[in-house]
Parts: structure tokens; C-alpha cells; sequence
């Protein structure tokens, strides 16, 4: 029967719908705001649609290119600095091209929602030399990724479709309409194609040069590349949410809308340019179009009057252009409330305990993170995944055993599996000293708790062969591997003084599941105001469930505590006592 309802969608599911429809067999991913509810909105095409969780960016790349190889059209997905990790096998398919349609399906992040950086992931499809698809709300989203296919099977070339938080996380109706049951291409031995050794590549270059000049030719004539004509006084050139932005705040204009990003339809944009008195670029992140244009000698104003900085808005657009400034009512005051570990979180005692032992920490990125704020103050440094193992083992090699001995490297067990391994087994190799703390929660928990290859599931729900993480460790070479509890903070105390004094390398697990995983009732704690000494010791690890009275005493939140017991491992006067559920 076929489906013609309409529904609505997150960007983000309208995405795996238009996959579903476009007939792709093939989907890997690694879980990455904005980017992971593509994938998880994957899992009720099942049976349509393989998916998965890889344990990083590449490899979820390098899965997605071996489908379309064998014929199949096939997809990768993933957040903005997730593409920097799928960098090596982007630039080099670039060069092979495609048998089954490729697409990457990647989410920037303007306005630092959930990422260390801003960047703009039409900048790297520039220098990887491969197209990019914008579109700007939940319908293009779904109805871009089947012209997505179609563009990359007709020039062949693998296709990168852009969106942003804002587009991936916004709702929008969406049309639904039948799979389109796509025949697998057939597989043919070509080297010179597929084998991207210097002498093929150097053909293969020719031969992409030759078919982006193709594709910025059809760009002038794509639909999704579109004019639409008004006033002529004012002309914008814009793409994305952003075009979106521009129809409400200057209505009256004339647009270029923008669906094809890279390369860029010179012939329209110059006649469009000619047909209006004044032209803007609008553009969020990097001018990246105004660039191009510029550059072809087309006089248009961007960057001058709008920041390469965060978010734009309706308001920002009317304000730059029109002059107009816009009186927004301010949102009543509000306390600043700062990111926190959640009540409960295991990695909370890990950090009370390194911030007594006055231990410095080089960080990684998941939710550990937050152990850099007050009042834990613990993570020095957080580059990108990975890294705290490897900046660890540069620490060292420039000052000394003796210098990294108040260090450790926190890293989670996700972020392990996905670069981390790769760090550990060059602290092994290259002869370091050194502790890894591996923040085992059983989850990837800051993207909303999927599984990963050491947690015994797959992204389909289905049990699979789960990773020993000790064993892996043991496996490289590490002598000294220790799994504990992380709340047992005085064996907890022990352990990391005990392993930071050695001459070698040391990996401490702390095992203890994401407090949100279960969802049973908790145990709770109470506090007595009359054993209170207000010695302020339960306060240290900065427990939200955790507050004063007003005469100092301390008062635990019953809808906030999750009975982790942390609080009552500090006091030594017995203020503080379990009330419901478990043994004391």
C-alpha cells in the first residue's frame, strides 16, 4: 500500500527516512550530537537497512565505502569534528569515486551546543574535493538524501549532506513515501580505480577534476538550486537554516537558495547577481560562499556585517541588513547553573579522590569532561578523542618520569575503544611512564547512552561478543591493570597512589555503570542537622543532591539522590544515613 501521510519529523529522523526511501542497505556511524539520532531512527528499517554503531568515524567510513564498492548504496553518519577522524578515507574516495551511491551525513555544530570547536565542515569538503548538499528544514532533509544517491551514482562521486544542531534537532512535516528498492550495481575488478597507489591516484586526480567541472555545470540547473525573484533591491545569496532566517526577516527580497553547496553554480549566482541592485551573502560559520563569489569578481557584502561566530537568527539578519534593530524582551534572570556531573555519576568520586591527592589530569571528551569545573577542578586539558592518553605520554617523553607521577589520563570506555587503544599501545611501544584511568560506565553516556563494542549490544538491540577492556589492556603489554569500584574511594585512594609511584605504565578501570542505566528505584539518603558538624566534607564532591540550610547544616534533595553513597563514605560523624532500600 503505498504511504502518502505526513508526519513530523526531527531533521535527524527525516534523514533516516530518506534513507529508507532511497533504498540504502548499508549504514555505520559512531554516536555524535547532533548527529546520533540518525542512526538510532535507522533501527526501525531494520529490515531494510543494516546499521550500526562503529567503534569510531573512520572505521563507520571505511564500512560504508566497502558497501558501495560492492554495489549497495550506502551511508556513514556523524558530527563535524567526527569527520576530522574520517579525514584519511574521505580524501582518498574522493579520489576513487563510487560503485553504489555514498553519502556522509555530517552535523556542524554553530554555537558550541555540544562540541570543541566550531568548524565548518564545508571547508574540508573543499579541500577533499567532495560536493555538499544543504538542506534547510525536515522535508529537504529527507527528499536531499535520495538526490544526494542520485548525484553521487550519476558523477561518481561520493556526496557529503550537511545539516547543523539546529536543523537536526528542529521538528518540520515530512511526506512519506514508498522505499524505493534500488538494483545493487554490479561489481567489477578495477584497480586503477579502486587501488589508490601513487600511479593510479595520479589518474584518478584527472579524472575528478573532470567530473566536479561536470557537476559545478549541472549545479546551474539543479533544482535544489533555486531563484526566487522579488524586489531586486536587495538580493541574498543564502543556504540552509539560514535561508529559513532570511525569508522571515527580509520577505521582500530575492533569494538565491542554495542546495548544493560545493561546488557552486557560478552561472546563476553571476546572473542573479546582475538582476539585483545589492547583494548579501548569508552564510553561518565561514564564508565560504562569499569567498567563491568574491573571487569570481562578484560585489556582494558578508562578512563585513555578520560574525563568523555561533547561531543566526531572524533578528540578527533584519538588524544587519535592513538596519532594523529588533527590541527582544530579556528572559526573566536566572541563576547561572552551570554543567554538572549528574547526582550519582561514578565519575564523581573519581574526581573527589584526584582532587585530594592534589593530582593534575589530562582530560578527554564525554562526560568526564565536567571534571574540569569547580568544584573538582581536576581535567587540565581536553583536546579531542583520544588525546588525554597521548598528550599523557608527550607530557612525559618532554619532562620526566618523575614529572608525571601527579598526572593521570582519564579517558571513558567508548572513547577508548574509539582512539584511545591506539594512544595506550604507543605508551607500550615507545617504552612510557605512565597512569590511564579508563571511566568505565558501561555506555556512551554524554550522546545519550548507546551502546559500543565492549558493552555486549549492538545499535539493533541484539547481544553480541562484548570487548574485554582489561584483557585489551593486558594485550598491549600493560603489566599493571587494576578494576575497581569507583566508588570505593579509600581502595580508590590506594590504588591510584600505589600505580602513579611506578616506573611503568598503569591502567586503572573504574567499573561502575552510568547511574542512569537503571531505572529502578534508588536507595536514599537522609542527613541529620543535629549530628551535622558543618565540617563541609559531603560538600566537596559537588553533589547537586547536596545543600546547606540556612544555619549550615546539610540537607540531601529525596528527588534528587540516587543512593550512590558517596556522601556517606565522607562523613565521619554519622550524619548522614541510608533511608529506603539496600543494607546499610
Amino acid at each position: 500500500m503505498s504511504e502518502t501521510k505526513k508526519v513530523v519529523m526531527l531533521g535527524n529522523e527525516a534523514i533516516a527516512r530518506g534513507a529508507y526511501e532511497a533504498g540504502v542497505k548499508v549504514s555505520a556511524a559512531y554516536p555524535g550530537t547532533p548527529s546520533t539520532e540518525i542512526s538510532e531512527a535507522l533501527v526501525q528499517y531494520k529490515d531494510s537497512i543494516y546499521a550500526e554503531w562503529s567503534p569510531n568515524e573512520k572505521v563507520a567510513t571505511e564500512v560504508a565505502i566497502g558497501a558501495s564498492v560492492s554495489g549497495v548504496r550506502a551511508m556513514a553518519c556523524m558530527k563535524h569534528v567526527g569527520l576530522n577522524v574520517a579525514s584519511d578515507p574521505l580524501y582518498t574516495v574522493s579520489y576513487m569515486g563510487v560503485n553504489g551511491g555514498l553519502v556522509v551525513f555530517v552535523a556542524d555544530d554553530p554555537g558550541l551546543y555540544s562540541s570543541q570547536n566550531e568548524q565548518d565542515t564545508r571547508m574540508v569538503a573543499r579541500a577533499a574535493q567532495v560536493p555538499v548538499l544543504e538542506p534547510s528544514d525536515s522535508a529537504e532533509a529527507k527528499d536531499f538524501v535520495k538526490i544526494a544517491y542520485e548525484l553521487s551514482e550519476q558523477f561518481d562521486r561520493p556526496i557529503i549532506c550537511r545539516t547543523t544542531t539546529r536543523l537536526a534537532h528542529s521538528q518540520g512535516m515530512v511526506e512519506l513515501k514508498e522505499r524505493e528498492e534500488v538494483e545493487d550495481k554490479v561489481y567489477e575488478k578495477n584497480i586503477r580505480k579502486n587501488v589508490m597507489m601513487p600511479g593510479n591516484a595520479k589518474g584518478r586526480h584527472v579524472e575528478i577534476e573532470k567530473r566536479n567541472l561536470e557537476l559545478a555545470e549541472a549545479a546551474n540547473t539543479l533544482p535544489i538550486n533555486r531563484i526566487e525573484m522579488n524586489d531586486t533591491k536587495i538580493g541574498v545569496i543564502t543556504s540552509g537554516i539560514p535561508y529559513l532566517y532570511v525569508k522571515e526577516a527580509i520577505p521582500t527580497a530575492s533569494v538565491l537558495k542554495l542546495g548544493m553547496v560545493n561546488p557552486l553554480p557560478q552561472k546563476m549566482i553571476a546572473d542573479f547577481a546582475a538582476k539585483v541592485d545589492k547583494l548579501y551573502i548569508v552564510e553561518e560559520l565561514d564564508p565560504v560562499i562569499e569567498t567563491q563569489v568574491k573571487a569570481w569578481g562578484i560585489e556582494c557584502v558578508g562578512k563585513e556585517i555578520f560574525t563568523v561566530q555561533g547561531e543566526y537568527s531572524a533578528n540578527m539578519v533584519r538588524e544587519a541588513i535592513l538596519g532594523e534593530k529588533v527590541e527582544v524582551k530579556a528572559p526573566a534572570a536566572a541563576p547561572m547553573r552551570p554543567p554538572i556531573l549528574c547526582p550519582g555519576c561514578p565519575h564523581r568520586s573519581v574526581y573527589y579522590v584526584l582532587n585530594k591527592l592534589k593530582m593534575h589530569a589530562s582530560g578527554d571528551i564525554g562526560c568526564y569532561t565536567l571534571g574540569a569545573v569547580a568544584p573538582l577542578s581536576v581535567v587540565d586539558t581536553t583536546i579531542c578523542m583520544g588525546a588525554s592518553i597521548s598528550s599523557l605520554h608527550g607530557m612525559e617523553k618532554a619532562k620526566g618520569k618523575e614529572y608525571i607521577k601527579n598526572w593521570v589520563a582519564v579517558i571513558g570506555d567508548s572513547t577508548f575503544l574509539h582512539t584511545g587503544v591506539n594512544s595506550l599501545m604507543n605508551m607500550m611501544y615507545n617504552q612510557a611512564t605512565g597512569t590511564v584511568m579508563i571511566l568505565d560506565n558501561s555506555t556512551t553516556g554524554m550522546t545519550g547512552h548507546q551502546d559500543h563494542a565492549a558493552t555486549g549490544k549492538t545499535l539493533q538491540g541484539d547481544p553480541t561478543n562484548a570487548v574485554n577492556i582489561p584483557e585489551l589492556c593486558r594485550a598491549l603489554g600493560v603489566k599493571n591493570v587494576v578494576e575497581i569500584n569507583a566508588f570505593d574511594i579509600e581502595l580508590l585512594e590506594k590504588t591510584i597512589k600505589e600505580e602513579t609511584a611506578k616506573d611503568e605504565v598503569s591502567v586503572i578501570i573504574t567499573k561502575t555503570p552510568c547511574v542512569l542505566l537503571d531505572k529502578s528505584k534508588k536507595p536514599l539518603y537522609t542527613a541529620h542537622a543535629d549530628k551535622c558538624k558543618k565540617c563541609g566534607a559531603c560538600m566537596k564532591p559537588g553533589c547537586p543532591a547536596m545543600t546547606k540550610n540556612a544555619d549550615g547544616t546539610i540537607k540531601i534533595d529525596d528527588t534528587m539522590c540516587t543512593g550512590c553513597g558517596l556522601c556517606e563514605s565522607l562523613c565521619k560523624f554519622d550524619a548522614i544515613e541510608l533511608v529506603t532500600g539496600g543494607a546499610k
